[in-house]
């Protein structure tokens, strides 16, 4: 491994982050990142960290995913990378995590229960402690005790204002308008408490280690609607019908859950649109007026 300066930085913050010297003997690069360089570092005294690496202006990014992981470890039944330290360099700024072997055994039924488990982590207010990010955008989590205003304003209407900048068609920004104005009528019978929320928990951001043990990364952390943690893992990805199971026995989904799940996953579509532009404008106006077809 070539002993550039980032690389010295980043050995430095680690040795003195766990109070041993760390001296990198190679490292892994790993694919599935659009927004960091990630690889594994294993050290000559066979120690490995997970190294996410991106440029300098990306450092609260990395303090918000931090953060994130450090509130997500409360939660025992889910397993997620314990936060090393945040190193900066003239080359920009790692963020070094545990390094957690995946690819175990598949147990839906375990992750079934840890998220339910991470899901009745309850707090007083819907937000969170600070603003953070979903993929490179950012999530504005501002306190709130009114969940229908607090995804009106802070979900949709911060992705159609973002959408309008990139160039979205008159009637893909109309109809999120118009839905923005009909939100609190998916809410007549539903009145969730603020759950703690990984935020972003599509196929990509949860894994198993080999006793099938559950872990979850990349968060995009706040207190919400546990129905919008669900309806991501239904967007890209599936848990399957035993996770849903193991869910249901914790903390059952209420029967209109179908309907607000096109509701959250339209914050996820308009997002794509917003970092990749392409055919997700068409989605996210289908699901739009779709939902506004349901209000009548």
């Amino acid at each position: 491994m070539n002993a550039a300066p980032w690389i010295e930085a980043a050995s430095r913050a680690i040795a003195q982050a766990t109070g041993q010297p760390f001296h990198p003997a190679h490292g892994t690069g790993v694919s599935g990142g659009s927004i960091s360089e990630a690889s594994v570092w294993t050290g000559k005294d066979g120690r490995r960290f997970f190294i996410k690496r991106s440029h300098s202006d990306h450092r609260l990014m990395f303090e918000a995913e931090a953060a994130g992981l450090q509130e997500l470890a409360q939660c025992r039944a889910l397993r997620t990378p314990q936060v090393v330290t945040i190193a900066d360099s003239p080359e920009g700024c790692v963020l070094v995590l545990e390094h957690l072997a995946l690819g175990g055994r598949r147990d839906e039924r375990a992750l079934g229960l840890g998220v339910a488990a991470l899901h009745a982590i309850t707090a007083k207010s819907f937000g969170w402690t600070m603003d953070n990010f979903i993929g490179r955008t950012a999530q504005l989590n501002p306190w709130s005790q009114d969940w229908p205003d607090f995804y009106r304003h802070y979900r949709l209407a911060h992705q159609r204002e973002l959408a309008e900048k990139r160039g979205a068609s008159r009637s893909l920004l109309d109809a999120v308008a118009r839905l923005e104005q009909e939100t609190r009528g998916f809410f007549t019978d539903h009145h969730p408490q603020p759950s703690l929320l990984h935020g972003d928990l599509w196929g990509g951001n949860w894994g198993f280690l080999a006793q099938g043990v559950p872990v979850v990364f990349d968060p995009a952390v706040y207190f919400g609607d546990r129905e919008a943690d669900i309806a991501m893992m239904e967007l890209f990805g599936h848990p399957g019908a035993d996770f849903f199971a193991a869910y249901g026995e914790r903390l059952p989904l209420n029967p209109e859950y179908p309907v607000r799940r096109e509701l959250y996953n339209l914050y996820h579509i308009l997002n794509h649109f917003n970092l990749f532009g392409g055919s997700y404008a068409v989605q996210a106006e289908r699901m739009a007026r779709g939902l506004l077809a349901e209000l009548g």
